[in-house]
């Protein structure tokens, strides 16, 4: 039998016109799905009816937001559904004046992370707000989720429009 030794360096047209190369051409039909999951399936379906929801974790007596079906915390399972208000309180943020996309806004948008009522300390979830005058922001600010009309809602995060200001802050 004789020996075939190939230089590994080149490949050239006629090694595979030849068969001295294994290769495959088709056209796949890939078609994908996206499944949410127990836990955030269960929680797009609430906002879409209006209403924020977390997961309990009785291990280490801690309310979730996004819910999750195990704790990172403890990584113990969560045990239940809390009902949670639409209200909370600005942890943090930012004033962008370009859109994603790169286009310059005279008026700045506001991404905030926002606690949310009823959820453990430092549970919450970052969305824009608005109403608001972002030379008088501040961190503490309480805000309360303004949602799209019932008709408009897909089961989204943006099925809440924007967070607003509940009330400004008192002077010190």
């Amino acid at each position: 039998m004789e020996e075939f030794v190939y230089d590994s360096k080149y490949l050239r047209r006629d090694d595979f016109e030849e068969g001295r190369v294994l290769f495959e051409t088709w056209d796949p039909n890939a078609q994908y799905a996206w499944d949410a999951g127990v836990a955030i399936g269960r929680y797009l379906q609430e906002l879409k009816a209006g209403r924020l929801v977390g997961r309990s974790c009785s291990a280490c007596n801690r309310i979730l937001i996004p819910p999750r079906m195990f704790c990172e915390s403890c990584f113990r399972p969560t045990d239940r559904w809390i009902p949670l208000e639409d209200t909370g309180t600005v942890l943090t943020f930012s004033r962008c004046y370009v859109t994603w996309n790169m286009v310059q806004l005279e008026k700045p948008e506001i991404p905030a992370v926002i606690e949310i009522d009823g959820a453990s300390r430092g549970m919450g979830i970052m969305h824009m707000l608005g109403e608001v005058d972002p030379d008088t922001l501040e961190i503490g600010t309480r805000v309360q989720a303004v949602w799209k009309p019932p008709e408009e809602r897909t089961g989204s995060i943006t099925d809440i429009a924007y967070f607003r200001p509940l009330e400004p802050l008192e002077e010190e």
